[in-house]
């Protein structure tokens, strides 16, 4: 049911007035609302894209992408009937279902401009790094000043009997005699609700990660067993605590505020031939054990490239790609960061 909030303002303590509701249709304002201070509905999204085209012909208002990688619709209401507004909802949601990372990437460095690329202005909004897989889940998020009995219906009956992530908000607007504005926020459905739904009616696209002992077999099986058991040994001593994906092993260290993702070992990507796969940043493991970057370089076998997360990755996020050929080069980079670690 369609909530009448009301807001009233304190005065010396006992005495109350009422700050009447205006008639100002502030979803003209909102859009600009909302992607300026996104936190008006969650601390835990970050905006990166405003009209954005889709496949189909359609222009969301507002993208966003949430601290677990998941992408969230918010589209306003306007003046559209119940049935338009939840079909271009359903529609938009069809276009972003399919969206890969590198898509989200693109239409996200687009509009970030200066503050991109999206993972550095992803962990300056969360803290963390971005997750490996984007867009397991989709939200909608339908925004208005006040939502309609048959929209309700509609939103309640495909997130409760289907898991559907949909969700309305209403902002209500008052103004008082001296002309402050006020802003009030409405959930239709408690959002703990709408992403309790999504995950247990939904089905994952996100696969767990492999286990230690998954990760060793494979090592086994692509002829590199015995150096990545090695390297895995070694560099665990050195750095804070470690951590798997579907292909790797990361080694993570505290660095400030932050932990960072320094040295990643990939038996998936290794065989007898070329070795065993790694991958580091190499500002991060010469910030982490206090040397200067060539020394950090130096440690490292001589078979391996530059390479960066991702096109148009800042300093921080780039480093170097290559092989460990044999338990030599596996005991050599070993030796030299027990060596840095004692100075």
């Amino acid at each position: 049911m369609p909530q009448d909030v009301k807001v009233w303002e304190i005065i010396d303590r006992d005495t109350l007035k009422e700050i009447s509701k205006s008639k100002l249709d502030i979803e003209e304002r909102l859009e600009n609302w909302l992607e300026k201070e996104i936190p008006i509905i969650s601390n835990d999204l970050l905006v990166i894209g405003r009209q954005v085209e889709t496949g189909f012909g359609g222009i969301i208002d507002l993208l966003c992408i949430e601290y677990n990688g998941d992408i969230l619709i918010v589209e306003l209401k306007r003046e559209k009937t119940p049935r338009e507004i939840t079909v271009q909802v359903l529609d938009y949601a069809s276009w972003i279902k399919d969206l890969s990372n590198e898509k989200i990437t693109e239409i996200a460095n687009r509009y970030l401009g200066d503050k991109a690329p999206l993972e550095e202005a992803f962990k300056r909004m969360f803290g963390t790094e971005i997750p490996e897989i984007l867009n397991e889940h989709h939200k909608m998020l339908v925004i208005a000043s006040e939502i309609d009995s048959s929209s309700e219906r509609i939103i309640k009956y495909l997130s409760d009997s289907y898991g559907v992530g949909i969700n309305a908000i209403t902002f209500q607007y008052f103004r008082n005699e001296e002309g402050r504005e006020f802003l009030a926020r409405v959930f239709l459905i408690e959002p703990s609700e709408v992403e309790y739904r999504t995950q247990t009616r939904t089905t994952s696209k996100r696969k767990p990660p492999l286990t230690y002992e998954e990760l060793q077999e494979i090592a086994e099986r692509n002829g590199i067993g015995e150096m990545y058991l090695r390297l895995v040994e070694g560099l665990s001593g050195h750095f804070n605590r470690t951590g798997t994906t579907r292909s790797s092993i990361a080694f993570v260290g505290n660095m400030g505020e932050s932990q960072n993702t320094v040295f990643s070992l990939i038996p998936k990507e290794s065989n007898p031939d070329d070795g065993l796969r790694f991958q580091v940043y190499i500002t991060r493991l010469a910030e982490y054990f206090g040397i200067n970057e060539e020394q950090a370089i130096a440690l490292l076998p001589k078979h391996k490239e530059e390479w960066k997360f991702c096109k148009g990755a800042p300093l921080e996020w780039s480093g170097f790609a290559g092989f460990f050929k044999n338990l030599g080069e596996v005991e050599r980079c070993l030796t030299g960061l027990n060596e840095v670690r004692k100075r």
